[in-house]
């Protein structure tokens, strides 16, 4: 896995980081140091974004298992999945709002909406 090098994250964080900034929702900071690192925050507001590959986190909608190695592969996306519940649920008793984003959802109209009413919420 270490030999796994990212390409960029030009499907996940840079497409929705366009579409805040043009939405004006501005101010946010990238990977904040808080319980799961979320790909965006607004510390003051106790927001955090966070953009899951549908590959890494089992997005039931693309639905996608490798042929080969199937049971570790499986077992990895169950511990991903149980992580991002935990990481959810922490920041939830620090009295943040978190919201998930699957890549497959990114440029979604209800994505963007999802995000500004929380912005607005915490204004």
């Amino acid at each position: 896995m270490a030999s796994v090098r990212s390409r960029g994250n030009t499907t996940t964080e840079l497409p929705l980081g366009k579409l805040l900034q043009a939405a004006g929702l501005r101010g946010y900071r990238k990977h904040w140091h808080v319980a799961g690192k979320p790909d965006f925050a607004w510390p003051r507001r106790k927001i955090a974004v966070f953009v899951d590959g549908c590959f890494w986190h089992g997005c039931t909608r693309c639905k996608y298992l490798p042929r080969t190695n199937t049971a570790f592969w499986g077992n990895k996306i169950k511990a991903n999945k149980k992580r991002d519940r935990r990481v959810a649920a922490e920041l939830r008793r620090d009295g943040w709002i978190v919201i998930r984003i699957r890549e497959c959802a990114v440029t979604a109209v209800s994505s963007l909406d999802q995000v500004r009413k929380a912005y607005d919420s915490r204004s």
